[in-house]
């Protein structure tokens, strides 16, 4: 009787073992999951959904976007921020990073770029077309 009552007694200290060790695997897969890492270098921690438009004054191609989210009111609907690169050596240094992050040749990177937290969209047109799905989508 003593000998069954052992056996039962492992066999339930084993089993409680093995459920705190799947939960705390299981902790730390979702916490792995919180931050998302991408990039070449996996030094970047990005913000998902961290949407940034670079701009230049005086760029005719980003003044049709400029005028897209002015006439449809973008910055009350979506968050996004805007930073000019022809005057701004900081902003123009991080459009770089940008671009690097999608394997993109810094040399021949023009404005305006839309940076949505993964990807890169180069172009007046495929930036006001990002700007209506996203729309669409909320």
């Amino acid at each position: 009787m003593n000998k069954k009552l052992t056996l039962v007694s492992i066999f339930f200290i084993i089993i409680t073992i093995l459920a705190v060790v799947v939960l705390i695997n299981n902790k730390k897969e979702s916490l792995n999951q919180a931050v998302d890492i991408k990039g070449p270098d996996q030094n970047d921690i990005l913000k998902k959904d961290e949407i940034i438009l670079f701009y230049g004054d005086g760029c005719p191609h980003c003044a049709l976007v400029e005028n897209y989210i002015r006439d449809n009111k973008l910055e009350t609907k979506i968050v996004f921020e805007q930073k000019e690169v022809y005057y701004n050596k900081q902003n123009a240094s991080e459009l770089g990073e940008k671009a690097k992050a999608c394997h993109l040749s810094t040399d021949s990177i023009g404005v305006p770029f839309l940076w949505d937290g993964s990807r890169c969209i180069i172009g007046d047109q495929p930036i006001i077309n990002f700007f209506k799905l996203k729309l669409n989508q909320k």
